[in-house]
């Protein structure tokens, strides 16, 4: 079983930093389990313009590419703003 590494954009970097501390903590538990099969726990989107992939964390999505053993994280937000 590969496991693949997890890359953040300055974006994403940027959208974590907003999140309140108790979203962060679920965040991280969750980003550990999706580093492992990523595409197991995802979505492929429809429109792959925002991402290839989306993963559910609650109330927030995460936005990811898979690039060979590397999930670039894109953009982290709350399921009602990301897709804009």
């Amino acid at each position: 079983m590969t496991t693949y590494r997890l890359i953040y954009t300055n974006r994403a970097v940027k959208d974590i930093e907003k999140l309140d501390i108790v979203a962060k903590k679920c965040l991280k538990k969750a980003l550990e389990k999706l580093a492992l099969p990523p595409v197991e726990h995802s979505t492929e989107l429809i429109d792959p313009k925002i991402g290839e992939y989306r993963f559910r964390v609650g109330n927030h999505r995460v936005i990811f590419d898979l690039v060979d053993e590397k999930i670039v994280i894109l953009r982290v937000g709350h399921r009602r703003e990301i897709y804009r």
